[in-house]
């Protein structure tokens, strides 16, 4: 009786998220009628949340092109993309009524009028700070600003001028990072830790993204999402690594930090909006609808939220989490995450319905 009770909850909740997202879409095709998309493109940057396969030729460790990365997705093929299916921003374009995903800017697949769509120009390991990606040898945030460029060159050599400058100032750009310059650098570099208070890094990092804004608003940009950051100390390796011999729960000091930076990213974000004439940025919030899949899984409709599906749940990300990693979940549906740093197929559909409402005004 009780797991048919909380088999009943987790359809509730996907035909909830269904049913928002349908009322929510509706609202626009009622007055467009075309089947159209509902703006000509979208445009990802940041880092492994959102990396489609651009890390996949890279010399790099953090790559996610082969099994059982990829096991749930189209034709059980591993992209590079860190889950074991779709991720939110593959939602989000199945959503805004596009018939394909933003295409890794660095895959074979990138020409002709693929990239009209859209493109995506993220890597695993990137962050706000060039720094944290070149630790891990990830493509900056800055570089991916200079593939865009040539991506825009591109696109304008094959429609005219005129109609690329629509198709860029209409298109939905979306960044997502952060995570990797806390976890993957901060925490784990001493001499980080003896020149910055974690308050004092995120004002840093706060520097580099107006800076971001500023330029992608340069070259164009008029409708940008920004993501916060996720509660960094629920994530399963975090808690590993950070939380002390035999603890399963949040480490909160990492949630303390991420709260205070998402407030300085809201902050600053309505700062440049107020700043910039034309421009819509909107932060969209991760941190919320991750934390209540953690802390409440039945209610959100997983039965899991402490242990990932790869290996032993513990730690395993990137080439840790591979073909012979002993202890993999037969069923990630029922899974928060995926790897010790990435939500699973099931839970980024429940953040991309989430991300959806948040966005209307970028759609409008």
């Amino acid at each position: 009786l009780y797991l048919l009770l909380r088999t009943f909850k987790y359809i509730k909740i996907k035909m909830f998220i269904r049913l928002i997202s349908f009322l929510v879409l509706a609202s626009f095709y009622v007055g467009v009628g075309t089947g159209q998309p509902l703006v000509p493109s979208l445009i990802i940057m940041g880092d492994s949340v959102v990396d489609a396969g651009n890390n996949n030729r890279r010399t790099t460790l953090i790559k996610a092109n082969f099994p059982p990365y990829g096991r749930d997705f189209f034709a059980h093929n591993s992209t590079g993309r860190f889950s074991n299916g779709k991720l939110v921003i593959d939602f989000t374009a199945e959503s805004l009524g596009f018939t394909s995903y933003p295409v890794a800017y660095l895959s074979q697949g990138a020409n002709g009028t693929n990239l009209l769509t859209g493109a995506n120009f993220a890597s695993g390991a990137s962050g706000f700070d060039d720094g944290t990606s070149l630790l891990y040898n990830a493509i900056t945030l800055n570089q991916q600003l200079k593939n865009y460029k040539e991506y825009k060159i591109k696109v304008t050599n094959m429609v005219g001028r005129d109609r690329a400058n629509e198709i860029f100032s209409g298109a939905i750009y979306l960044l997502s990072t952060g995570s990797s310059d806390f976890l993957q650098s901060y925490y784990i570099n001493p001499i980080l830790n003896r020149i910055f208070t974690p308050d004092r890094y995120s004002d840093r990092l706060m520097n580099f993204y107006s800076t971001f804004v500023h330029n992608l608003y340069n070259l164009g940009a008029r409708r940008i999402g920004v993501t916060t950051l996720p509660p960094l100390g629920c994530l399963p390796a975090a808690i590993t690594m950070f939380g002390g011999a035999g603890n399963n729960t949040c480490v909160e000091r990492l949630n303390r930090d991420a709260v205070s930076f998402n407030t300085k990213l809201n902050n600053t974000s309505m700062y440049l909006a107020n700043k910039l004439p034309g421009l819509k940025l909107v932060v969209l919030d991760i941190y919320n609808p991750l934390l209540s899949m953690v802390m409440n899984p039945v209610a959100n409709g997983f039965f899991e939220s402490r242990r990932a599906c790869c290996g032993t749940g513990t730690m395993e990300t990137s080439f840790l989490c591979n073909a012979r990693s002993v202890g993999t979940c037969s069923n990630a549906t029922n899974y928060v995450f995926w790897d010790g740093f990435h939500p699973s197929e099931a839970a980024n559909r429940v953040l991309a319905a989430s991300l959806l409402v948040q966005g209307i005004s970028l759609i409008s």
